[in-house]
């Protein structure tokens, strides 16, 4: 079997694509931003074009950007971090496939949890890595713990995501603490997504560099930032050596991230507009939540992100079927929750709240208008 035959589709983007086919309908199937970014960003990228601006940069990134990232971990997590350690990437994407290649050689293994976002484990393939994929439910809020490590062999890497894609569940601090430790322990690393940091509604987020030597951050401009289109992600490395080796990884494949969004970037800290994007979706969320009563299950509250995690089985419906009829007869766009593992996951459909409230009642009403006649 070839590394392809083993890359799944990612069914969000084959929805919305038929869905963008389709008139009339309500989208509600992908993660994507519709605020503006902070208006410092747009400024600085028209100004770099005026500049002539527009050359590559440096492979790891335009220095005053990892200087800038690093100054964010200090002001936002009391984190010293040395620029030094920051790369600059193409999006989140090319992050995790850089730092899948610079931890692991082909038929190594890494540890995911089941559901997860779904490219993690298409990058592993694509890698000829091999994913172990570990059940997660409610009963740890959807979250591996050290005990689900217990007993495993033959693998160098952990992977999770906090606040995750597709619960919103965001990885308490007591549980990270022990991962990391348990990872650093064993001489394992531990790989952490944190893009949906910046939109958690209740508690406040921790890094897991706060907590061991050996995590490797991963975060990016496209979701509390607001610039999805801007491709720009970053990476958190615990040691130079690693830095050297992904420099010659990014020289190979990307030679620089996009320039204009660099110097864009430079201006993307602005905190007291990150705010009012966060309370902007905190109060997208209740409102969906307020509109989904009585629509299928909620085991879990979204404490991050933008996903409401809907248990659909009292239907008697495969997610897949279901968000197909809701987008074909109902109008509106879902993600089936079998894009996100194997686990349970015909049994839920995630629906975004990355939309404004009119939009998100009238995508609540016709669900409701569907699912109970």
């Amino acid at each position: 079997m070839g590394r392809l035959d083993r890359i799944s589709p990612f069914l969000v983007m084959d929805i919305l694509q038929e869905a963008l086919r389709t008139e009339d309908v309500v989208h509600m199937e992908i993660g994507e931003p519709d605020l503006e970014p902070p208006p410092g960003v747009t400024e600085a990228m028209e100004r770099a074009v005026r500049e002539r601006r527009y050359f590559y940069t440096p492979s790891l990134g335009l220095w005053e950007l990892r200087e800038r990232i690093a100054e964010h971990y200090y002001a936002y997590y009391g984190v010293e971090v040395s620029p030094s350690r920051v790369v600059v990437t193409t999006g989140t994407s090319s992050a995790f496939l850089l730092v899948y290649a610079l931890l692991l050689s082909a038929g190594e293994r890494v540890v995911l949890s089941d559901p997860s976002y779904p490219c993690y484990k298409n990058f592993a393939y694509l890698l000829d890595l091999e994913p172990i994929m570990l059940k997660v439910d409610r009963s740890t809020n959807y979250q591996i713990t050290p005990e689900h490590l217990e007993g495993l062999e033959g693998y160098s890497v952990v992977h999770i995501s906090t606040p995750a894609n597709p619960t919103g569940s965001l990885y308490e601090e007591d549980n990270l603490r022990a991962l990391a430790s348990f990872c650093e322990g064993r001489g394992l690393y531990l790989i952490c997504d944190e893009i949906y940091h910046g939109l958690v509604y209740e508690k406040r987020e921790r890094t897991a560099i706060e907590f061991s030597q050996r995590a490797i951050v991963i975060n990016g401009f496209s979701k509390a930032f607001c610039m999805p289109g801007f491709r720009l992600g970053w990476v958190i490395l615990p040691d130079e050596s690693l830095v050297r080796k992904a420099e010659l990884i990014l020289q190979n494949l990307y030679i620089s991230a996009p320039t204009l969004s660099q110097y864009a970037a430079l201006e993307a800290f602005d905190y007291n507009h990150l705010s009012r994007v966060r309370d902007t979706y905190k109060k997208r969320r209740d409102l969906l939540l307020k509109e989904l009563e009585g629509v299928g299950r909620l085991e879990i509250v979204p404490e991050g992100a933008f996903y409401v995690w809907l248990d659909i089985s009292q239907y008697g419906l495969h997610s897949y079927e279901l968000s197909l009829k809701l987008l074909r007869e109902a109008k509106v766009a879902t993600t089936p929750g079998v894009d996100f593992g194997k686990n349970k996951t015909e049994k839920y459909i995630r629906i975004s709240f990355a939309k404004d409230g009119g939009t998100l009642r009238e995508g609540a009403k016709r669900i409701r208008d569907y699912l109970i006649r």
